[in-house]
């Protein structure tokens, strides 16, 4: 996400996570342990049980219980006596999601806080902090860890590629392993074989600044405001529509609309909940939907990580969607079917829906296949993404089959990075003063060009996935016209530079 969208940051009820940022601003040491107090050590069955009481879950998409990955840890590493590892992942490749870079950046010392409660309670030999390699927060928690004037234990920085994948518990344990950072392919429970082989706490950045919250204020305090089932507050990263975008903190159980409203958001055409593994939700939905796991669920919509982007009445919502659906297929690690063929295909098939030559059926039957199919969860969550889109904007789907098209423009609302600052191939472009539709390069790159009615190629506006790049200069190469370009302006001379490997930084040793 460009963080020059996100101009607000505030509270919609009473701040826990952001207490005194509005006094002090960002929250050095002295103004953390006035606002917050001096943490304590927490026993392991004493932290496992507040985290029960206050109900944590994971607040970066799943919401996985916090408890239970706390006592998974413990078991395998009393059972193989061996030492424990925390990790913060911070890296937040989500484009629409904000939340965790404005906490390392505003309130770092409560993550850290709540991170070094899990890692005594688990007598870890280490603690990882991991974020993205955007130069988002990296200052401030930098700049936390040398107010502290050392760690109690050993503690490092991992700065990793900034991917859509990057922050997937797989990725990371190998990125900060000196592996490729990909998920590993198969399941692998960070709990027993993590980092350097041990067992690993992972979790994201607000869940450890929650934790640290429910220790300062207590289980009662924390559930004092929120819902029975799901207490305390909760991030939201809300964009799109919002005339006031940004990151605000509220308690569970508020209604969207209110949380909309604060934001200056209209509903438009719809809402994404959840972000892009999460589901879109109707206007008549979100005018019912409260903020809660629960709460989305009931309307068909998803927390996730806490992202809500409102679609404006002025853009194409089935071209937004076929935007994101390129993104997430070159954003994949391309180690699966379902990544290599099957999300260039779903992508390409929306785009055929746009522009009337592809079925909605045939997108619902490429997501089918490809359900459960994957080396990891992305498939899945990108091809619910796309699947909602169609429920969620059927008469948009209907205007682009029988009517030629909605009449709108695709304004880019939802946001996507270029794809060419990770060391990926670029873009393909073609000139249209050259191309004579000889369709070439539809049967050479038939996974992102598809022909129209009269014979020329449509082009995704997407970056060409690293795996298919072999095969796009293929197509560059062999287009009759020279009219096909990939990358700069030049196209197919253009270099493809190596990805730099993850920046680690040693803080201290404990």
């Amino acid at each position: 996400m460009d963080s020059e969208q996100v101009i607000s940051l505030g509270c919609h009820g009473p701040a826990r996570l952001l207490a005194g940022v509005r006094e002090y601003g960002r929250l050095d040491l002295w103004a953390q342990t006035k606002v917050y107090g001096e943490p304590e050590p927490i026993p392991l069955p004493e932290l496992i049980e507040l985290a029960q009481q206050v109900r944590l879950g994971g607040r970066g998409g799943a919401g996985f219980p916090f408890a239970r990955k706390l006592e998974a840890v413990a078991r395998s590493a009393q059972r193989r006596a061996l030492p424990a590892v925390v990790v913060v992942n911070g890296t937040e490749g989500e484009p629409a999601a904000f939340k965790d870079k404005m906490l390392l950046s505003m309130v770092p010392h409560l993550v850290l806080d709540g991170a070094l409660m899990a890692a005594w309670a688990l007598r870890a030999r280490e603690l990882v902090i991991t974020i993205a390699d955007d130069g988002f927060a990296e200052e401030s928690l930098l700049d936390a860890l040398e107010e502290r004037h050392g760690m109690p234990m050993r503690t490092r920085v991992v700065i990793v590629p900034h991917r859509f994948i990057s922050g997937e518990a797989g990725a990371l344990v190998r990125g900060i392993n000196g592996e490729a950072h990909i998920p590993p392919g198969r399941k692998v429970r960070a709990s027993d074989t993590g980092v350097d082989g041990l067992p690993t706490l992972v979790s994201n950045a607000e869940t450890f600044a929650q934790l640290a919250v429910a220790a300062a204020v207590g289980p009662r305090e924390y559930a004092a405001v929120g819902t029975a089932e799901e207490p305390g507050t909760v991030l939201l990263t809300v964009t799109g529509a919002a005339r006031r975008p940004g990151v605000i903190e509220t308690p569970t159980g508020t209604p969207l609309k209110e949380i909309l409203r604060v934001c200056g958001a209209p509903t438009g055409q719809g809402v994404l909940t959840g972000g892009y593994h999460g589901t879109w939700i109707t206007p008549e939905d979100a005018g019912q939907a409260e903020i809660s796991r629960r709460g989305f669920e009931e309307v068909g919509g998803s927390l996730g990580a806490g992202i809500l982007v409102p679609l404006p009445e002025d853009t194409c919502a089935l071209g937004e969607v076929a935007r994101v659906a390129y993104y997430l297929a070159a954003e994949s690690a391309g180690q699966c079917g379902p990544c290599r063929l099957g999300m260039p295909e779903l992508a390409g098939l929306l785009t055929g829906v746009l522009d009337g030559s592809a079925s909605p059926d045939a997108v619902r039957a490429r997501s089918s296949a490809m359900r459960g199919r994957g080396a990891c969860s992305h498939p899945d969550g990108s091809s619910r993404f796309v699947l909602s889109a169609l429920e969620t904007f059927a008469d948009d789907v209907t205007a682009h089959l029988y009517h030629r098209g909605c009449g709108r423009k695709v304004r880019g609302v939802l946001p996507v990075p270029d794809g060419t600052a990770d060391g990926g191939a670029g873009r393909l472009s073609v000139d249209w003063s050259s191309c004579a539709g000889h369709g070439l390069c539809a049967h050479v790159l038939p996974e992102l060009i598809r022909l129209d009615e009269n014979g020329f190629p449509t082009i995704p506006d997407a970056a060409v996935p690293s795996w298919l790049e072999a095969q796009a200069r293929r197509a560059v190469d062999m287009c009759p016209a020279l009219a096909l370009r990939l990358g700069g302006s030049s196209g197919h001379d253009s270099p493809r530079p190596d990805r730099p490997a993850p920046r680690r930084r040693e803080i201290t040793g404990g």
